[in-house]
């Protein structure tokens, strides 16, 4: 039998885990809507108590929802631009880049050190993947990103619900002063969700929602840099996986209160 791999994480890094126990669970089942065989291999390694995602299904199924929404934007952005350059910001344990593998140039995961020091357990990334053991808010980790003109696409998920609106900026910020032209794909929570909603599988840790935006258009007037071309709710995924959302997710409160993926294009 295989050693298991004990890991410790706390706050924001621990949602990783979370969120790669749903993607490896929807992945075991016979009729998935995702199949991530990175996930599956990495959870069956790991000493981890998964029971509160496991009871969680509110968080597994918008984890799942988000990944259908995500590859599609990604795939479609990579379909058109096969030499782009990817960042995929507070990356934690995602496996995109393999999914992806050979539609891009160059792929860079980006997180603090110590969600890296565990991805790092897991995945050794080569050849045109990279890991960079930074924060987002350290302008310092463009340093480590090889760029000459080619088309960019930025990945935030699951990072922008935990943070100020200073924060945000200052992220957007970043690239704006490094890339010349970028298309960043950002998660965002509504703000009435921030405020009255908790993520049960991490409740008694120390990550905690704290800031949220309406839509794409009250993101811009944060970082008018940025403009929005679209927002893709969440509900996009979730009809893939219940057809119920076919009908209600037509509910202009049902869309505003599921997250959002923005389109942000400078």
């Amino acid at each position: 039998m295989n050693e298991k791999t004990k890991v410790q994480v706390q706050g924001v890094p621990e949602t990783m885990l979370q969120t790669l126990y749903a993607r490896a669970q929807e992945s075991k089942k016979p009729n998935h809507h995702i199949y991530d065989e990175r996930a599956i291999e990495v959870v069956s390694r790991l000493d981890y108590d998964f029971s509160k995602a496991e009871s969680d299904k509110a968080m597994s199924l918008g984890v799942i929802a988000r990944t259908i929404v995500l590859d599609k934007l990604v795939g479609d952005f990579l379909s058109h631009y096969s030499h782009a350059v990817v960042l995929n910001i507070a990356c934690g344990m995602d496996t995109r880049c393999y999914r992806m593998e050979g539609k891009y140039d160059r792929w860079y995961n980006i997180d603090l050190p110590e969600t890296m020091a565990v991805r790092s357990r897991f995945f050794e990334e080569r050849g045109s993947i990279f890991q960079i053991a930074k924060s987002a808010m350290d302008a310092s980790y463009m340093d480590d990103i090889e760029y000459h003109g080619e088309p960019v696409l930025v990945i935030i998920e699951g990072l922008t619900m935990y943070l100020s609106e200073a924060d945000v900026k200052q992220i957007f910020d970043i690239l704006d002063k490094r890339f010349s032209k970028a298309v960043v794909l950002v998660e965002t929570m509504s703000p009435f969700v921030v405020k009255h909603i908790k993520e049960k599988s991490i409740e008694k840790s120390a990550a905690k929602f704290s800031w949220g935006v309406k839509n794409g258009a009250a993101l811009e007037q944060v970082i008018p840099r940025f403009k929005n071309k679209r927002d893709v709710s969440l509900v996009e995924g979730m009809k893939v996986l219940m057809p119920i959302y076919k009908v209600i997710g037509k509910i202009p409160a049902v869309r505003n209160f599921s997250n959002k993926i923005c389109v942000m294009k400078k």
